[in-house]
């Protein structure tokens, strides 16, 4: 194992130990690493950056930037270390940072995507039963995908509906009641995954091979899905494209409660707070940023406004 490839561990290690999930930017850092180890590259270097960008692959610069702020953190650590590795600077990917715009389903959109997600094709039954569950139970929580594949088996009380998340973004703990219908589908998964196991799973969420569903496995599946009902584009060579995102489910719940407010004329300023609680975002702006992406909710907004004015 090369010493990047060491130093990599130990600094992924260290930062999951302070509550980052780190899904993400450990398969950036592999990939780059791994490019890096190729070269017998010892040290980064903006030019060590640029030429793995030539070789990985097509992306927009929105990504790309993304993925460049991985390797400066990392980079950074590096440095740190030996002085010898360079930070590459952030103008190296110009890059506007822009929010992307969600994408809201609707109620027969969601039916089907876990309608289909339960005809995935498996070696033993338990990739559809696991995504149909999965899809389904962020669709009426808004969990993060992240926090959904971290639950394990004692995280999720099968009797009084409560899942806890031990680590949610900023490694923030919370703890999200769900409704019986809910908790009455994950106590079939359960039962029904650990027979199909042969054995009880510390991972709530496995795949076939009985280990716990990795986001890749997640989003990959999940694309699958769309773009076997039409909500993503066919592609080529088992490529599943852009379009709506599994992300966008969490989007889907926090404008259905919104607007759910506005409907029944309750008072979203009194409300907000709760669901910001409920979806663990550490700033309620977060939450309201909803409002301005969508323009029924924005709407509502302006028209209950005008109606409170004196």
């Amino acid at each position: 194992m090369s010493a990047l490839s060491q130093e990599l561990d130990r600094y992924l290690s260290i930062r999951r130990s302070l509550g980052y999930t780190l899904s993400t930017d450990e398969r950036i850092l592999r990939k780059f690493v791994a490019f890096a180890d190729s070269e017998s590259a010892e040290h980064i270097s903006s030019a060590l950056f640029l030429r793995w960008k030539a070789v990985f692959g097509k992306a927009n610069n929105h990504t790309w930037a993304h993925r460049l702020s991985t390797v400066r953190v990392f980079a950074q650590w590096l440095h740190g270390l030996d002085t010898r590795h360079e930070l590459p600077p952030q103008s190296l990917i110009p890059s506007r940072t822009r929010r992307p715009h969600p994408y809201i389903y609707s109620e027969d959109d969601i039916q089907r995507i876990v309608q289909a997600a339960a005809e995935l094709p498996s070696t033993n039954g338990i990739r559809p039963l696991t995504c149909s569950t999965l899809f389904g139970l962020i669709a009426v929580t808004g969990l993060r995908v992240s926090e959904a594949l971290a639950l394990n088996a004692n995280d999720v009380d099968l009797e009084s509906g409560v899942l806890t998340i031990q680590k949610g973004k900023f490694g923030k703990a919370r703890l999200v009641p769900v409704a019986d219908c809910v908790r009455a589908r994950l106590l079939a998964y359960a039962r029904e995954r650990d027979r199909l196991l042969g054995s009880p799973s510390d991972a709530f969420f496995v795949a076939d091979h009985g280990a716990r569903l990795t986001d890749c496995g997640a989003r990959y599946n999940f694309a699958a899905v769309c773009q076997s009902i039409g909500l993503r584009p066919l592609q080529k060579y088992n490529k599943h494209g852009r379009g709506p995102r599994i992300h966008d489910l969490r989007h889907t719940f926090a404008v259905r409660t919104l607007l759910s407010w506005y409907r029944n004329n309750a008072d979203p300023s009194q409300e907000m707070i709760k669901l910001s609680t409920y979806l663990g975002h550490a700033d309620p702006a977060n939450t309201y940023w909803y409002i301005e992406a969508v323009p029924e909710l924005l709407q509502l907004a302006a028209k209950r406004a005008e109606e409170v004015q004196p």
